[in-house]
C-alpha cells in the first residue's frame, strides 16, 4: 500500500466514525519541493492528521485550510514558492513551488 492510499484508508475511517474530514493533495511541483506530486494530508475537524504534503515546512498552512475548508464546505487551491511572501512566513525556503488542493470528504 502507498503512503497515498493509507491516507485514503485513514481518512475513510475517519469519514465512517462520523469524523469531518479534508483531503489535501500537491497537485502541482516545480524545482525543489517537499514532497512529490499526490501526496497526501487528511485533517478532522477534531485535529486529528495523517500524511503529509511537505515534510513540515507548508504543513500547518495546509492544515489551517483544511479546517476552514471543513468549516466553509468549499475547495481550496493553495499556492505556495520561493517568492511569495507567505511561503518564506510558512517555511518554504527550499526554493520551489508546491499548489495544494484542499476539498471537503464529509
Amino acid at each position: 500500500m502507498t503512503d497515498s492510499e493509507s491516507v485514503l484508508k485513514t481518512a475513510a475511517s475517519w469519514a465512517r466514525a462520523g469524523e469531518s474530514v479534508a483531503l489535501a493533495t500537491v497537485t502541482t511541483t516545480w524545482g525543489s519541493s517537499p514532497r512529490p506530486a499526490g501526496s497526501r494530508l487528511a485533517v478532522t475537524r477534531s485535529g486529528k492528521m495523517a500524511g503529509s504534503v511537505s515534510g513540515g515546512c507548508i504543513e500547518g498552512a495546509v492544515a489551517d485550510a483544511a479546517l476552514a475548508t471543513l468549516q466553509s464546505g468549499q475547495p481550496a487551491l493553495l499556492a505556495f514558492g520561493v517568492t511569495d511572501e507567505r511561503a518564506w512566513e510558512v517555511g518554504l525556503a527550499c526554493g520551489g513551488k508546491v499548489e495544494v488542493f484542499v476539498e471537503p470528504l464529509s
